[in-house]
């Protein structure tokens, strides 16, 4: 992958969808696990850490929160770090840290994604953005891609038509499964909506724990 200004790495269902909305529900940080026992390594150091995550979709056993974004929107996170471990998106965001600017979002910040882009990197600007769908073959991740895609070229595009691609994605479908009560409809309800925030989502690298940080916009 070519040096880019920024990369965006995109997970929909559900790393980033739960992330957008901790900050929302008061998280101070995010820092990124690349695996279990890493992230039980930083639990250890600090026990006032809030271990979130899943492995293969699960939730992984004495974590303290999973990965949904129904549950992190009801839990009392306010002024918490959390330490997340993804399938996916954390390890995409990992991976692509080679940019001078890093963003995550999942569809629920998308546009406020956008927006902060186009804002920073003047029009006609010859820097590349990369747009990074972090499930390789999901549909959910590369509708959010296309259409955060369009909203940088200037364009408008419907955000329902987005949504129900994300809904109708096959990372969605096991969600509304009833022989597999361990993942809920209301998760999805909540990764396929828009709820633009007055921030967006930037990886701070400088440290040796790449972390995710509020940065108001």
């Amino acid at each position: 992958m070519d040096h880019a200004a920024v990369n965006v790495v995109i997970d929909v269902i559900r790393a980033f969808t739960v992330a957008h909305f901790a900050f929302i529900k008061g998280a101070g940080s995010i820092l990124l696990a690349g695996s279990v026992e890493e992230a039980f390594q930083m639990k250890e150091k600090d026990r006032e850490l809030l271990l979130a995550g899943e492995v293969m979709g699960l939730p992984i056993e004495n974590f303290d929160l999973d990965n949904s974004p129904y549950r992190i929107c009801h839990a009392d996170i306010a002024g918490k770090v959390l330490v997340q471990k993804t399938t996916n998106g954390v390890k995409a965001a990992l991976h692509s840290l080679d940019a001078e600017e890093v963003l995550v979002t999942g569809f629920s910040n998308a546009r406020t994604t956008a927006r902060y882009i186009k804002k920073v990197l003047k029009p006609g600007s010859s820097h590349k953005i990369h747009l990074i769908a972090s499930h390789p073959t999901g549909d959910d991740d590369l509708a959010c891609a296309e259409f955060m895609k369009r909203l940088l070229e200037g364009h408008d595009p419907l955000a329902e038509e987005t949504s129900e691609r994300i809904r109708n994605s096959q990372a969605a479908a096991k969600f509304f499964d009833e022989s597999r009560p361990e993942f809920i409809p209301e998760d999805i309800h909540v990764c396929a909506r828009e709820h633009p925030s007055g921030f967006v989502m930037k990886i701070n690298a400088a440290n040796l724990i790449p972390r995710i940080e509020r940065l108001e916009v």
